[in-house]
């Protein structure tokens, strides 16, 4: 476990913990400068494994992954962290090159919520870092609130609260309650028998009507506004 012992450190860690994970050193530098000077306290790795080991020793708020890297790539690294409880809820964004559709769909079904494009321009990585550790910090807080509560339609008072508030129909709020159960696509597709496309039309309509665009901000919605209703 690391220990902190400067205030300075207790600070940056207090602001948050960013672990970057990139095989190239000057992707690492220029991110780790980028970072701190915002006053990020920054991890590194420079390969997946050692990043799994990374975390165990210190676990943080958000992950920027570099998605190809030789011996465990990105994607594997991220499936590995989001099979543990204990890190599943760790934000990870991929760091990319391969912007067509096919290795981004496969970055989501990793488990990542966003994406950066290669060359890195760091004022549009400090923005998205920024933006997904408030929307955690959010979700967080929510789940503190509202625990044990349940979003699924087995909770009646909770199915009617986003139905009226948010116009979800029946279909919505069952994808919504799976999606908070961090489950993927493919996962609700076979719980609920439908196609992963189909979900994933429920699941934008779930957005337009709660005003959010993550499926993190979606559950953090929704279960704001559960709490809300005690």
């Amino acid at each position: 476990m690391t220990v902190l012992t400067s205030p300075a450190e207790r600070a940056a860690a207090d602001h948050g913990v960013i672990l970057i994970v990139d095989d190239t050193p000057d992707n690492l530098a220029l991110l780790s400068d980028a970072l701190d000077d915002a006053g990020y306290m920054v991890l590194v790795a420079l390969d997946g494994l050692s990043a799994i080991n990374r975390i165990q020793r210190r676990r943080p708020d958000l992950i920027l992954l570099d998605a190809m890297m030789p011996g465990l790539d990105g994607f594997e690294t991220c499936r590995r962290i989001k099979a543990e409880a204990q890190t599943a809820d760790i934000p990870v964004l991929f760091m990319t090159a391969l912007t067509d559709s096919e290795h981004v769909v496969e970055g989501f079904a990793a488990g990542g919520i966003d994406y950066v494009t290669k060359p890195i321009h760091t004022d549009e990585v400090l923005a998205r870092v920024a933006s997904h550790l408030r929307t955690a910090q959010i979700l967080q807080s929510a789940r503190t609130a509202a625990a044990p509560r349940d979003i699924s339609l087995n909770n009646e008072p909770a199915y009617a609260t986003l139905s009226t508030r948010f116009a979800l129909t029946e279909r919505e709020v069952e994808v919504l309650s799976w999606v908070a159960c961090g489950k993927t696509n493919r996962d609700i597709g076979d719980i609920l028998s439908l196609s992963p496309r189909t979900v994933n039309k429920h699941l934008e309509h779930v957005y337009v009507k709660l005003g959010v665009e993550t499926r993190t901000a979606a559950t953090s919605v929704a279960m704001a506004a559960m709490a809300e209703r005690e």
